[in-house]
């Protein structure tokens, strides 16, 4: 890119069109990265940038397409992209990533603690693997479950995976211990209080919302909307479901094909990174 002075940069500019990591996000993401790993024979072939296999990365998120299907691209070979991923995803890098967005969201706007919601989704895992289930939904074809704590805004506070044969109560307390931030303490003049569906309605996750200080809210989507009519009052839970529906928007979220579970569940941390940071971020 020609600058003032005539002098090519070398600096590449990558516009947020959807389908690679903006110069924003990587800029919060390039100072998590772990040191270049040293080659056992101390010698090998020149080392795609990171931040190459960072948009590699990103692409297959994005349109769950397979690793092998990067060579089409031209943007980085899949052996080297998946690589990176998986020593990345051994580091914590995604983790990292989405608890630094977190803190930034606090920063700006503040987490707003007061209205949780917590659902789980089902996705489609046509290869199987670890923590994968007959989903009763789709024919007891395998599939996976995703568990997710958001706070009034929907903004992810917290995720974990399973077999989609798992109940949403039997996930509530993983889900809850899995917050990458320090939650606050509730009190009785700033209450959190706790939205679930009827999947939840068992004596299990009322223990809970009581052993976690949670003022808990338990109403079928029905009851919910007749509520809002009658009260005029905004309905709480629905956002947990409308971040499940940011999350299938990466289709490597949508359908798991990754079969080791630490795979998938680092693509989930990298989206729920991206979509935090695009709360914390101005504009």
């Amino acid at each position: 890119m020609p600058t003032k002075s005539g002098v090519r940069s070398n600096k590449r500019l990558v516009r947020d069109d959807g389908w690679r990591l903006p110069d924003d996000l990587w800029v919060k993401m390039e100072p998590l990265l772990p040191p270049r790993p040293k080659h056992k024979l101390g010698c090998h072939n020149p080392r795609v940038p990171d931040r190459t296999a960072m948009d590699a990365i990103f692409f297959v998120l994005r349109t769950g397409c397979q690793w092998n299907a990067l060579k089409e691209t031209r943007i980085c070979s899949s052996s080297s992209a998946h690589r990176r991923f998986q020593e990345w995803t051994a580091a914590g890098v995604f983790e990292a990533f989405w608890r630094e967005g977190l803190l930034a969201y606090d920063a700006l706007n503040g987490i707003d603690w007061a209205w949780l919601a917590l659902d789980g989704a089902m996705g489609k895992a046509p290869l199987g693997g670890e923590k994968t289930g007959r989903n009763p939904t789709d024919r007891g074809k395998r599939g996976v479950k995703r568990s997710v704590l958001t706070d009034a805004r929907g903004v992810p506070l917290a995720a974990l995976i399973d077999g989609a044969n798992r109940n949403d109560h039997k996930l509530m307390r993983q889900t809850i211990e899995a917050i990458p931030v320090e939650r606050p303490q509730p009190t009785p003049d700033q209450p959190q209080n706790l939205c679930l569906d009827k999947g939840y309605d068992y004596n299990e996750p009322r223990a809970l919302a009581e052993e976690f200080s949670f003022t808990l809210h338990l109403r079928t989507r029905g009851e919910e909307i007749v509520a809002k009519r009658e009260a005029q009052v905004k309905a709480r839970r629905w956002v947990v479901e409308r971040t499940h529906s940011w999350l299938n928007r990466f289709r490597a979220i949508l359908i798991r094909w990754s079969k080791k579970p630490t795979n998938y569940l680092g693509l989930l941390h990298l989206a729920c990174g991206v979509i935090s940071w695009r709360h914390a971020l101005p504009g």
